[in-house]
């Protein structure tokens, strides 16, 4: 995947369960989610591998775990899972 210089970021697109998810998180969850979506946007890359799943990434960080994969060319990530605490 391609790290997105030039302040172009991929599209973020959440699937069932993820969407569900997302929409029954309280405000200040949801602003938690939204920095952390934009960390993963910044490198996806980054982002470390999931432990059963290798096309998948699992990002985990106070709090926060978004699961979520990448198109071929790194445009749009494809969020199935998101947990705030």
């Amino acid at each position: 995947m391609p790290k997105h210089s030039r302040g172009r970021r991929p599209r973020i697109v959440f699937i069932e369960p993820a969407e569900t998810q997302a929409r029954v998180l309280t405000v200040e969850q949801t602003t938690r989610l939204d920095t952390a979506l934009n960390v993963i946007a910044a490198d996806p890359t980054d982002v470390k591998p999931h432990a059963t799943a290798s096309a998948l990434r699992d990002y985990q960080h106070d709090g926060i775990r978004v699961i979520f994969y990448a198109t071929a060319l790194g445009s749009i990530l494809i969020v199935t899972y998101v947990e705030v605490d």
